[in-house]
């Protein structure tokens, strides 16, 4: 599709793969995966994605500091939305309307973290790569979106260590946790993650029940943020929205 994405079909899995060497962020990344989801949610019946990355180190080793600060000559795309559009493009992840399985096969650093975090589940390579949010090492406050998704989806202990101290995640300390659902040898980290991806991919089957759920979870006034305890839920289920076909 472009230099630094490819996207393939393995029967009812979608692949997006990163194609640019450490897979730093830019616009123009971001961009691209937009187009590449277009193209992917616009397939009809069970489906599920797996994003993984074509360089045996990095799965994506952050924001590309470089262009970042202006001195690095080659062509990220315009700076100034890239901050608001990478939000949106984790936000559109979190929410796919199908399961998504990220095939970490090594560093997965600051962005990179977050990127991979935005999946349902992820496999990870058991021998070699880190995850790590590495943005108070280098002076950058990480803003609340991005602590809400780390928060949501890892151990509260395990988003202390990771936010505050920058602690970076083998793949075997990932799994312990739970911040990673499966591990796998060098060579088979993306073919397991396909695996795992059509395992998942009847539960989408019904797009607007599978993407409405993930809504309840991570969207406004989500199910587990809101003010209510769930017997108070309970008592009071009318006051909630019950989601196409409940019932039927």
């Amino acid at each position: 599709m472009s230099d630094l994405i490819s996207l393939q079909r393995h029967d009812d899995v979608s692949v997006i793969t990163l194609t640019n060497g450490e897979n730093r962020w830019t616009t123009n990344l971001v961009r691209d995966l937009n187009g590449a989801l277009d193209d992917v949610e616009a397939n009809d019946g069970p489906h599920a994605l797996v994003t993984a990355s074509s360089d045996p180190k990095f799965f994506s080793n952050g924001l590309n500091l470089e262009w970042f600060t202006g001195n690095d000559v080659h062509e990220g795309g315009d700076l100034e939305p890239f901050a608001e559009e990478f939000m949106a493009l984790a936000a559109r992840l979190i929410t796919f309307p199908m399961p998504t399985v990220g095939a970490i096969n090594g560093h997965a650093f600051g962005a990179g973290f977050m990127w991979a975090l935005s999946h349902d589940q992820r496999v990870m390579r058991v021998d070699r790569g880190l995850m790590c949010a590495n943005e108070i090492e280098i002076g950058i406050a990480m803003p609340a979106p991005e602590l809400a998704i780390f928060r949501h989806k890892m151990p509260q202990n395990a988003f202390y260590q990771t936010v505050q101290f920058a602690k970076r995640w083998t793949g075997e300390e990932a799994f312990e946790v739970g911040i990673v659902q499966e591990l796998a040898d060098e060579s088979t980290v993306t073919e397991k993650a396909i695996q795992r991806a059509q395992s998942l991919a009847h539960l989408a089957e019904r797009r607007e029940i599978f993407g409405w759920m993930k809504e309840q979870i991570w969207g406004e006034d989500a199910a587990i943020n809101g003010p209510h305890g769930p017997a108070h839920m309970l008592r009071n289920m009318r006051e909630y929205p019950s989601g196409p076909g409940f019932g039927s």
